[in-house]
């Protein structure tokens, strides 16, 4: 069992980097916080398998940490966008 799991973390692994190749090669600042949420999400579903492979429950600590620091940096993201989108609102209302 732990050989399928470490097979199945590497293919999440190299389908995740192909993916992430692919989302930075765009000038788009949005999809380039795409690639933050899927090297967070494809990272955090590579070390659960390897600490289920590896019984090793520290594994499962630093996956679901590596979730939430995916989830704060994208919620400061959203927020650094509406702020600036509001202040160029306001300076094109200013005549």
């Amino acid at each position: 069992m732990p050989d399928f799991l470490t097979g199945a973390a590497v293919f999440i692994l190299v389908v995740t980097g192909l993916g992430l190749f692919r989302v930075l090669r765009s000038q788009v600042a949005v999809e380039r916080m795409m690639a933050v949420q899927l090297l967070g999400t494809g990272g955090a579903a590579v070390i659960l398998l390897l600490g289920t492979a590896t019984a090793s429950d520290a594994l499962t600590d630093v996956a679901l940490l590596l979730m939430l620091l995916s989830a704060f940096s994208c919620a400061a993201f959203t927020l650094g966008q509406s702020s600036s989108a509001t202040a160029t609102e306001r300076a094109e209302e200013k005549p």
